[in-house]
């Protein structure tokens, strides 16, 4: 058989042509190198007693394109990059704002809430607990928490349309 060289020049336009075909558009130049891997592998597995070296070179090569295209995917799905306004829209739940409590509790004094009532806001607003959730650490019945949640609403309500926050 040839060598590689001259080899890898005759079959050079079929990896184009394999490239193309398969819509690479991205990194032609990395594919084109896995296809002269796949060339020296079929180079080297060849048996011309089973047909045509041509027609064994182009599966294998497609083979191995289609395989590092494969793997290539699965990269991408696993490490798909953010843009940097994503990364700003995140809000750093460690850090809460300094001011929220003490402003919450403001509205539920004004508002005349009881202990339980402001309990509830509390727990919703800044930790975005559950009634269930709450229920479990107040160590009361999910019912007795969203009798709590009725109340602080209605009063909520009231003291936004009558002006009291302003």
């Amino acid at each position: 058989m040839e060598s590689f060289d001259q080899l890898s020049t005759q079959y050079a336009p079929m990896i184009h042509k394999i490239i193309q075909s398969l819509h690479i558009y991205k990194n032609k130049d990395e594919y084109y190198q896995h296809g002269l891997i796949g060339l020296w592998e079929a180079h080297n597995n060849f048996d011309p007693q089973k047909g045509k070296f041509s027609s064994y070179a182009y599966l294998f090569i497609k083979g191995r394109l289609m395989t590092e295209l494969t793997a290539a995917n699965k990269h991408d799905s696993l490490t798909a990059g953010v843009d940097e306004e994503w990364w700003l829209g995140i809000a750093d739940e460690g850090i809460p704002c300094p001011l929220e409590e003490d402003i919450l509790l403001a509205y539920c004094q004004r508002a005349r809430l009881t202990e339980n009532q402001t309990k509830w806001v509390l727990y919703h607003c800044l930790k975005g607990f559950e009634i269930r959730q709450i229920a479990v650490i107040e160590n009361v019945s999910p019912s007795t928490v969203k009798g709590w949640r009725t109340g602080a609403k209605e009063k909520l309500k009231n003291a936004l349309l009558s002006g009291d926050f302003f």
